[in-house]
């Protein structure tokens, strides 16, 4: 019969047996998570792999991003717009770019209501609307907008999808549809932002700024939607059709073009940070 001392012994050295394989799974697994090879590895590793793949593509996605990020891809200007207005329709051009653009940049995205619920999607008055078009017409850059002369921000809203809808030339202009269409129909999410990325180099400069200031203001209300319920998908199916138009007189072309329209300015207010 053992004695209790040498019983003691063996106990000791299962306990460190046990502990030396835990360590060395403990190696194994961390060697075959990060890709490292140092001798032969146990088969039962290869449950990492996917781990391995998945941490492969979040990086890449990342370095994807980034290099979009860090490119040049907006036209910066030098000096400030020069706006004159002459209707509601247009044109509102800028005498420095040469474009018929409404001062958005010079007027200022102003983000008041972003608290209200269905902003963008609620309609606000009709006529209150038609007074709101008239003051710029008559008044251009010095209208006044504010909340004490209309307290319904869904007039101010309105005002702004009418002038969007009635431009002679969309905000994404016809030229550049096809390629952002082509980004909706994109199912890989890094591709879809390297193709927005190319099909923003085809706008107009004016188009290009104004879409961004446009964007980023959509982005600010994106942040409340607990309180105005407006996400960035609610606020693509408003401003898809709003901002972009099929060059093809083809009706039902243009019916089937309208996903794709809501899925563009959805990945352009998500992204806003990323492309502009």
């Amino acid at each position: 019969m053992p004695s209790k001392e040498s019983w003691s012994g063996h106990k000791a050295n299962r306990a460190s047996v046990r502990n030396s394989k835990r360590e060395s799974r403990q190696q194994d697994l961390l060697i075959a998570a990060l890709g490292m090879k140092l001798g032969a590895q146990k088969s039962s590793v290869t449950i990492w792999q996917p781990l391995k793949l998945f941490a492969y593509s979040q990086l890449t996605s990342l370095v994807r991003r980034a290099t979009l990020k860090e490119n040049e891809h907006i036209p910066k200007y030098e000096k400030i717009h020069n706006f004159k207005v002459h209707t509601f329709r247009g044109p509102h051009w800028c005498e420095y770019c040469a474009n018929f653009m409404w001062g958005l940049i010079a007027q200022g995205v102003k983000c008041a209501g972003l608290n209200s619920e269905g902003l963008y999607r609620v309609s606000g008055f009709s006529d209150l609307i038609e007074d709101v078009k008239m003051a710029f017409d008559r008044d251009g850059e010095k209208a006044d907008i504010s909340v004490n002369m209309y307290e319904d921000i869904n007039i101010i809203t309105g005002a702004l999808k009418l002038y969007f809808r009635d431009l002679p030339i969309p905000l994404i202009t016809y030229d550049a549809y096809p390629k952002f269409i082509e980004s909706a129909k994109t199912t890989d999410p890094d591709e879809q932002l390297e193709i927005l990325h190319e099909a923003l180099k085809l706008l107009p400069p004016a188009h290009c700024e104004t879409l961004r200031y446009l964007m980023a203001h959509l982005k600010r209300v994106t942040l409340h939607e607990k309180e105005n319920l407006m996400s960035a998908e609610n606020l693509g199916i408003v401003f898809g059709p709003t901002l972009m138009r099929a060059p093809e007189l083809d009706a039902m072309a243009a019916l089937n073009d309208i996903r794709y329209q809501r899925l563009v300015v959805e990945m352009l207010i998500k992204n806003e940070d990323i492309l502009f």
